[in-house]
């Protein structure tokens, strides 16, 4: 319980210090574990150590797969292919020789570690994905790499150690020919259980409350079932059931994708600080070594640089991107636990050497973790790849008012996009010139035809209140209930549904979309006032008329906070106030007082 509750705070100290979550679970858990003695997970759980962080490891990977929708890189699918082939076996090859000529591993043993060091993970690239906010094209080629490749990294080292024990005359050639066997059936495995529980779900021969246990069960038994058959090859099972699952587009897959992560997110929290509090002492002496110092810089800024930038030559990705995907590689869970499999196993085959696989292994993980996930942010902010720091607003349902209030966005330089479902009623914001997109926010189609990245904020205006509601909750995970508003309720009683439900109810409970839609429609117009020394926001609020609707602030830093029922906004000197307003009465009135206040 208390290594729960420690990965969750310090996924929650992360969140408070903007910092990455990895970086602090990795610490925390050094903390509680090696350097002050604590902790050790490893001896009180005994032997369900290992065997628990396996099974988490496939929960997460199972999650990670769920979102590789093949529509997402549709557009970018040769280089992604080119990164996942020849961009792991060039990786392979020159971490291998980094591994016997900077760390002086044997050439058997380099082999090995070479292999499992083409992993990114899920669990590492997802949370700093979720920290850094890249472009679409270089976070899903990110995450892309980090789910497939994972479980390959794994597979690889089999391999090659199947390999290494086969010349030198270990096992025969059926014994070898049996590892390939061995992950194909791990893969068809994974794709049937997928699709007969995708056809299940389609069919409704599964209940709504059993879906998430009857799938999460499934999960287990398939990892479980091929590693027993074949060691390692489990990972490629849950990876290919999830991937199938992912591609069936069925209905409910979202739900599901939501209810693994929160587990996921639960997972990587706890096995992190296990996996770090426990660590040997010895071993963190050990990192200082020279050798592995060394053989981390060749891999930071030799072996991934130039297993992407050889991989991608005639693909259609930009510069930028190429620096940006040849610096981001952090290693995590599966290279630090596989790692410690094949330390034990090559020992025991006589090569001495591998009893450094730990401590490398180590150096590796916490360098990359450390250096990536710090400096994520900073370079895609360089090269120009992070999403906009706008503040960005995407607004749902065409009409008079929500035209003006885009166009008054679009004035002040922000991103804006008003969706809605009907051609006919975006007519207001095509004659205003403001960017449109007509379909349906909630459908598919929809989810992989529009870049929501601009947007960190939206707005559900439709004439229907239920509907602006389940709007706002769809989108509660992508950009959490802080940045999701809707009109006031106009058709619908407040207790109708549970206010969780929906978004912040903007502006004032009488300002809903039919009374808004109408003002504009009568002439209102939208003002906007610079509050200043000599024209304060007290004096604005006092000289306002009753009929005046207070929509939006623009802090002098740029950020933007609406107006809402629960939140008592002060604007101050250099803000920019917006509000709804009667034709000239307020105007004129406001540059009345400002020109008082010059005399």
């Amino acid at each position: 319980m208390f290594i729960v509750l420690l990965g969750i705070f310090s996924q929650w100290l992360a969140w408070r210090l903007r910092m990455p979550a990895i970086v602090v679970m990795s610490i925390a858990g050094l903390l509680v574990g090696p350097i002050f003695g604590f902790v050790n997970p490893q001896e009180s759980l005994g032997e369900i150590f290992s065997p628990l962080i396996s099974l988490a490891v496939a929960i997460i990977l199972f999650e990670g797969s769920l979102s590789l929708d093949f529509r997402e890189v549709r557009s970018f699918n040769k280089p992604l292919t080119r990164i996942v082939t020849l961009g792991a076996f060039i990786a392979w090859i020159a971490g291998s020789l980094a591994a016997h000529y900077i760390a002086g591993l044997s050439v058997a043993v380099s082999f090995v570690i070479g292999g499992l060091f083409i992993v990114t993970g899920p669990t590492v690239i997802l949370p700093l994905l979720r920290q850094a906010k890249l472009k679409p094209r270089p976070a899903a080629i990110l995450k892309w790499e980090g789910i497939v490749v994972d479980p390959f990294g794994a597979l690889l080292a089999v391999f090659a150690f199947e390999f290494i024990k086969f010349i030198n005359g270990n096992v025969t050639l059926t014994s070898f020919l049996l590892f390939f066997a061995g992950s194909i059936f791990a893969a068809f495995l994974g794709w049937l259980f997928g699709w007969i529980i995708g056809k299940m779900f389609e069919k409704g021969q599964i209940p709504e409350y059993l879906k998430a246990p009857v799938v999460f069960a499934i999960v287990l038994m398939v990892f479980v079932f091929s590693d027993v058959v074949m060691h390692e090859t489990g990972l490629l099972a849950v990876t290919a059931m999830g991937l199938t699952m992912a591609n069936m587009h069925i209905a409910s897959i979202n739900d599901m994708r939501h209810f693994k992560e929160n587990i996921s997110i639960l997972l990587v929290s706890s096995i992190f600080i296990m996996l770090t509090a426990s660590l040997n002492p010895t071993t963190l002496v050990d990192i200082f070594n020279p050798h592995i110092i060394l053989f981390v810089l060749a891999m930071l800024f030799v072996v991934r640089p130039l297993s992407i930038w050889l991989s991608t030559i005639g693909t259609d990705l930009m510069n930028n991107e190429k620096l940006l995907i040849s610096w981001i590689a952090p290693r995590g869970i599966v290279a630090l636990t596989v790692s410690g499999y094949f330390a034990s196993i090559l020992q025991e085959s006589g090569y001495k050497d591998a009893e450094m696989l730990t401590a490398l292994t180590f150096a590796l993980v916490f360098a990359t973790v450390i250096f990536h996930g710090f400096s994520i942010g900073w370079v895609a902010k360089k090269l120009k790849l992070s999403a906009t720091e706008k503040p960005g607003v995407l607004i749902v349902g065409g009409n008079a008012f929500t035209a003006e209030l885009a166009k008054s966005l679009l004035d002040e330089q922000m991103d804006v996009l008003v969706v809605d479902d009907s051609w006919e009623q975006l007519r207001y914001a095509r004659k205003l010139g403001v960017p449109i997109y007509s379909g349906d926010i909630l459908s598919e189609q929809t989810e992989y035809s529009l870049d929501l990245t601009p947007f960190p904020k939206m707005i559900a205006a439709t004439e229907v209140d239920a509907y602006n509601a389940l709007i706002c909750s769809n989108f509660v995970i992508e950009l959490g209930r802080d940045h999701l508003y809707q009109t006031a309720a106009s058709q619908t009683k407040e207790d109708d549904y549970h206010p969780s439900l929906g978004g912040k109810t903007l502006f004032d409970s009488t300002a809903n979309i039919y009374e808004l839609t109408e003002r504009v429609l009568r002439g209102h117009v939208i003002r906007k006032t610079n509050i200043t020394e000599q024209y304060n926001y007290e004096q604005y609020i006092n000289g306002r008329e009753e009929e005046v609707v207070l929509l939006y602030v623009i802090r002098a830093d740029g950020s933007l906070k609406f107006y809402t029922t629960k939140s008592e906004l002060q604007a101050n000197p250099g803000d920019l106030v917006v509000s709804l307003t009667p034709p000239t009465k307020l105007q004129d009135k406001i540059n009345d007082k400002i020109s008082q206040s010059k005399e």
